[in-house]
């Protein structure tokens, strides 16, 4: 299995770092394949919070079996979500690889990273959740807003608030795997979920 966290300028690092942790231990156990990407293939990555990433591969999101999008400055100006979807790049490249990708692939996103999905149109209708502060934004993209820690929704799952990247990989772990696997991560990191899980 192969798990890309896709990341951009301005992006909220534990939003991205956090499911990445969850899914690298888990890997010593089971054979996940892990990476930290960039979808445009940039030399270096600036993080919300002033983190430098190098070095990262382009995504490849025909080889990804669960794709997760961070969130982070959704409300500022400047590099972050609001950026990237004023730009609209990334939402369309979303857009289209929702509609090539395998049934069994996996879309998830942590925090405001569910705006993303929106700007792609992949959330009208549905249920989803994100970050407190921006329900409003969610709701503008036609999504059925889901007061749920983790909503999972089958292809589509969003966890709502900046820590809850690590309630979404081990939802995703007990899904994809077995909740004794998810329940040797949680133990392993002294995490305790928190939340409540909203599942189809």
């Amino acid at each position: 299995m192969r798990v890309e966290v896709l990341i951009f300028d301005g992006f909220d690092e534990l939003d991205a770092v956090a499911p990445y942790e969850v899914f690298r231990h888990a890997s010593r156990i089971e054979p996940i394949d892990l990476a930290l990407v960039t979808y445009t293939g940039a030399d270096e990555i600036l993080g919300g919070n002033g983190v430098r990433f190098g070095g990262l591969p382009q995504w490849t999101p025909e080889a990804a079996d669960v794709l997760v999008i961070p969130g982070g400055g959704s409300r500022r100006p400047g590099p972050g979500t609001r950026h990237e979807l004023e730009d609209g790049t990334l939402p369309c490249a979303l857009a289209s690889l929702k509609g090539s990708a395998p049934d069994d692939f996996i879309l998830a996103s942590v925090c405001s990273g569910s705006l993303l999905l929106g700007g792609a149109g992949l959330l009208a209708g549905r249920p989803a959740t994100t970050h407190h502060t921006v329900w409003d934004i969610l709701i503008g993209f036609g999504a059925v807003p889901t007061k749920a820690r983790v909503v999972d929704d089958g292809d589509i799952v969003t966890a709502g608030g900046v820590t809850s990247g690590i309630d979404l990989a081990l939802h995703l772990l007990t899904r994809l795997f077995t909740a004794e696997l998810a329940l040797a991560v949680e133990e392993e990191l002294e995490y305790e979920r928190r939340g409540t899980v909203w599942q189809r």
